[in-house]
């Protein structure tokens, strides 16, 4: 049985969500049907549910009743039975709290209409974490685009290359790139820029800390920093604790540095060879500013060298070096020489 009603609506969405399901219709008037004549579909861009606010909902409910309509679309070949579009947390709490009926609108979408519906309308409200947000845009994206959801991100790391004139690929002004600036204008909750520095970096994280993330247990933040500790026997007792004593960000921090392998110390000799390397690849000599920087620098060097220790004498660096410079060769690495047969 189904009778018409009027409601007020506290949940509303930030956007009209009328320019993606049309205009109104007569047979799209608000219904109160059987809640146990309302299905899930197979794909929800929300998986995980908050158990407080869950909590706060099913009071709310229970006092006040649904306020706002749940979206639903006719099963075909199934006589008064349909589908949840959008508003599953409402779906979720009437269901505990007891409600035979709730207040519905009923449209005829076809299956890609209605998943666009259902990831607008849950990306447009606030209590998605962030992994759940990202692989939402990442989905309608992928249905406006009409292309694999595995093909958007390298098609926004080459728009973001190229705002950052890192290539001459035109990607920003042709039809997709255009395409995805309008769904985040249509969003207007962050830029594609953002989106494409800051959240699609989270779909690497390793698995276990991806999960704690969409399960809202810790910030994207937090998250980060945790996945810099690379061995699993030492990152998982981190998250753990992390979750279990909602450690800070700077707390955090500190324990990350600990664990994270020490470089070995590199020794003198092996710096002094590594400096003259650069120095000769870099071809430094070729601007007489900073040649003089070194020559100086050089010479200040020479001056700590106690002379006694020298087994034979040595051509001093600098002039050494300049000798090659003015000579037009290029300063080549020294080699030890060859060991002398005492024999011969």
């Amino acid at each position: 049985m189904t009778r018409t009603r009027k409601t007020e609506l506290p949940y509303k969405a930030k956007a009209d969500l009328s320019v993606l399901m049309g205009e109104e219709s007569p047979d799209t008037a608000t219904l109160l049907l059987p809640i146990d004549s309302i299905s899930l579909p197979d794909t929800q861009p929300r998986r995980y549910f908050d158990p407080v606010k869950m909590e706060q909902l099913v009071q709310s409910v229970k006092t006040h009743g649904i306020l706002e309509n749940l979206l639903v679309r006719p099963i075909p070949d199934k006589d008064n039975q349909y589908e949840l579009v959008a508003g599953e947390r409402r779906y979720r709490a009437a269901t505990v709290a007891g409600l035979k009926e709730v207040p519905v609108t009923i449209r005829e979408l076809t299956d890609v209409q209605a998943l666009q519906v259902s990831l607008v309308e849950n990306l447009l409200r606030e209590d998605l974490n962030p992994v759940e947000e990202t692989e939402g845009i990442l989905q309608l994206l992928s249905i406006r685009l009409s292309m694999p959801v595995t093909d958007i991100p390298s098609l926004l790391y080459k728009m973001q290359h190229e705002a950052k004139g890192n290539t001459a690929q035109n990607v920003l002004g042709n039809e997709q790139g255009q395409g995805i600036i309008a769904v985040f204008e249509e969003l207007g909750k962050l830029s594609w820029e953002s989106f494409a520095s800051s959240r699609l970096p989270l779909l690497k994280l390793p698995p276990d800390i991806l999960e704690a993330l969409r399960a809202g247990k810790i910030e994207y933040t937090k998250a980060q920093s945790i996945a810099r500790v690379k061995d699993t026997k030492l990152r998982q007792p981190l998250l753990e604790e992390a979750i279990a004593s909602n450690l800070s960000l700077s707390a955090l921090r500190e324990r990350v540095k600990a664990l994270q392998p020490q470089a070995p110390q590199e020794s003198p000799k092996a710096t002094i060879q590594s400096i003259t390397r650069r120095l000769s690849q870099s071809k430094i000599w070729s601007d007489p500013k900073k040649w003089k920087q070194v020559q100086a620098l050089l010479k200040k060097l020479e001056a700590l060298i106690p002379v006694e220790q020298a087994e034979e004498p040595v051509e001093p660096v600098a002039e050494q070096l300049t000798e090659q410079v003015n000579s037009k060769e290029e300063p080549v690495e020294e080699k030890a020489p060859d060991k002398i047969d005492s024999e011969e």
